[in-house]
């Protein structure tokens, strides 16, 4: 088949496989490798290691598939309805984890959609379909591809979608027809999204440091979050939306047309206290086929004491008393830190003082009596 027909059986399987955009590019080095090497060498990357171990294989689409000549790229709206407002003992989850799938099983169903397609009407065509897993550098390829621009919070921008929208790929061992890429940005002098962070995450535009950004700390995070940093997550339990809610590129951008990435009632927002009285087991039930399974139980938990915290509502203490107590070191230190916000603790704090063997979490519970231990002192 030649390259401009089979682009076309291409375009016309992503389509009927209910991809909102495609564009094709050649499989090449792509243009901002060696920013990435920057990024990494600067530490930015923090712990996702897998991002430095991994780093030369992301210099050439080879790295996934070894006979790649072709990247089909492809997106899928997930925008949808305005967050509703967050009270007292709930927290806000990002907007693509508000629906009742995991992204990536719905979008690789798409995929093999695609690929079975392409299989029954291209005799000996070889594909791999990717999302977000593997060492390719998606945005700079969306780029070439001519789906949008990369846009100062290092986000792919669309006329259409703004930044709500999944990107994959699809390689394929044929060459195709491509597309002109987008070499124009239409950020122009505008700075919401660099102005807007909480947590001054970018270090410069187009560079993010990971390691301050709440989707980071919330999702990728193994540990404990940076004490300095826990105040400026505000609501926040799961990932963050604030450098794309202010982008103007997303007043306007469209629905998702997809059912499963319309909010569960219990996501926009979600209730915390609850989160303290489940089980691994519970957990698991509820969220595992959901995007807020990557942090499991024990990170959700602690990005849920340190929103309770940030909202100091004594409501909350029974909760975060269920925490002081976990199995998890990791949720009682932040759930210590957080009844040290929230006042009138003290004799919680101190009882599991007394029992307390791990070092970090005594160090939380020492952190969090200071300011009693001030007021005594007064």
């Amino acid at each position: 088949m030649r390259p401009h027909h089979l682009s076309q059986s291409v375009k016309s399987a992503a389509n009927d496989a209910g991809f909102d955009w495609c564009g094709i590019c050649p499989a090449v080095e792509p243009a901002g490798l060696n920013r990435f090497y920057q990024w990494i060498e600067a530490g930015y990357h923090g712990e996702m290691q897998y991002l430095e171990s991994r780093r030369d294989a992301y210099s050439h689409p080879s790295g996934v598939m070894n006979s790649a000549k072709s990247i089909v790229m492809l997106a899928i709206n997930y925008g949808n309805e305005s967050p509703v407002s967050v009270r007292g003992g709930q927290g806000r989850v990002s907007r693509y984890a508000w629906g009742s799938v995991d992204y990536h099983d719905l979008i690789h169903d798409r995929l093999r959609q695609m690929q079975s397609f392409l299989c029954d009407n291209v005799m000996g065509l070889t594909s791999r379909g990717v999302v977000d897993t593997a060492p390719l550098m998606e945005r700079e390829f969306a780029v070439l591809a001519g789906l949008g621009w990369q846009g100062k919070n290092t986000m792919l921008l669309n006329k259409q979608a703004g930044s709500w929208f999944f990107l994959a790929a699809l390689l394929i061992d044929e060459v195709l027809e491509y597309d002109a890429p987008h070499n124009t940005s239409h950020c122009g002098t505008c700075r919401a999204c660099l102005d807007a962070c909480p947590t001054n995450a970018f270090v410069a535009p187009y560079v993010l440091d990971a390691r301050r950004c709440i989707s980071y700390l919330t999702i990728e995070l193994d540990g404990p979050v940076p004490l300095h940093l826990r105040e400026s997550m505000g609501d926040w339990v799961f990932g963050c939306d604030i450098c794309q809610d202010v982008c103007p590129w997303n007043n306007k951008a469209a629905r998702s047309s997809v059912d499963a990435f319309r909010p569960s009632e219990d996501m926009n927002p979600l209730d915390l206290c609850g989160l303290f009285q489940l089980s691994d087991e519970d957990f698991r039930k509820r969220f595992r086929k959901t995007p807020l399974w990557r942090p499991r139980r024990r990170g959700i938990l602690r990005n849920a004491a340190i929103v309770l915290g940030n909202q100091g509502n004594p409501a909350s203490v029974s909760a975060l008393t269920l925490g002081l107590h976990d199995i998890e070191p990791l949720v009682r230190g932040s759930s210590a830190w957080a009844l040290g916000r929230i006042g009138n603790c003290q004799h919680l704090l101190s009882a599991q003082l007394e029992k307390e063997s791990d070092s970090m979490v005594r160090d939380e519970i020492g952190q969090a009596l200071i300011p009693f231990v001030d007021r005594d002192d007064d």
